[in-house]
């Protein structure tokens, strides 16, 4: 099957925000509380997929009874989060965008490793984000063109050990083929000036994170 745009929920923060992003998708994935949230907000997702550890018995009925599909996995007998299992799914689809909701949370363990998937899906040629209210984040290893949006503040930090040839075009604090090191906050909390800013980078990933408080 083809999708353009295919949405993930999983089990950390979500709320009524999220809602606009789902309508608008052409496939629905929800990972273990991700699904219940789906459920419960009135949608048939097209996969339901985990362990299934963080709903009862009767929440998995409800979730299997109206899901196209569910796949349940052994909570000890699997090598990939429940967020990942989902993430790797949509992957194999090859949609042009994908989007994650709910991937950061309480859990920074469960937040950090799924920010790491945007890796995966650079290296799969899809276009991946995660959002959730106060946070936009995606994985760059060549060029972003952003806009002006909801999230006024944009911050760049190294994914991988080192990003090289950074240029910020559009932004209040301009970098010409500059360089961030793991650990450094060259790239904290920059801002648009212009209709559009473009980032630009030659060696390395940068995630580029716009937030709002």
């Amino acid at each position: 099957m083809a999708a353009n745009t295919i949405v993930i929920t999983t089990g950390g923060s979500l709320g009524h925000w999220a809602i606009p992003i789902i309508k608008n998708c052409d496939y629905l994935i929800g990972a273990d509380q991700g699904a219940l949230f789906l459920v419960e907000q009135g949608y048939e997702p097209d996969l339901a997929i985990g362990d299934f550890d963080s709903v009862t018995e009767l929440q998995f009925a409800q979730i299997a009874a109206v899901s196209r599909q569910t796949e349940r996995c052994d909570a000890i007998d699997k090598n990939y989060t429940d967020t990942e299992l989902a993430f790797r799914h949509a992957l194999a689809i090859k949609p042009k965008q994908l989007i994650m909701l709910g991937a950061l949370g309480t859990r920074f363990d469960h937040s950090l490793a799924n920010v790491h998937l945007l890796r995966l899906a650079l290296q799969a040629g899809v276009d991946a984000v995660i959002i959730d209210e106060h946070n936009s984040i995606r994985a760059v290893d060549r060029e972003l063109t952003l806009e002006p949006a909801a999230y006024p503040n944009v911050s760049l930090l190294p994914l991988t050990l080192e990003v090289t040839g950074i240029t910020l075009k559009g932004f209040a604090y301009p970098l010409e083929d500059a360089a961030i090191t793991l650990g450094q906050s060259l790239g904290i909390s920059n801002r648009l000036e212009a209709a559009q800013g473009v980032i630009l980078v030659k060696t390395g990933i940068v995630l580029v994170i716009q937030s709002r408080d």
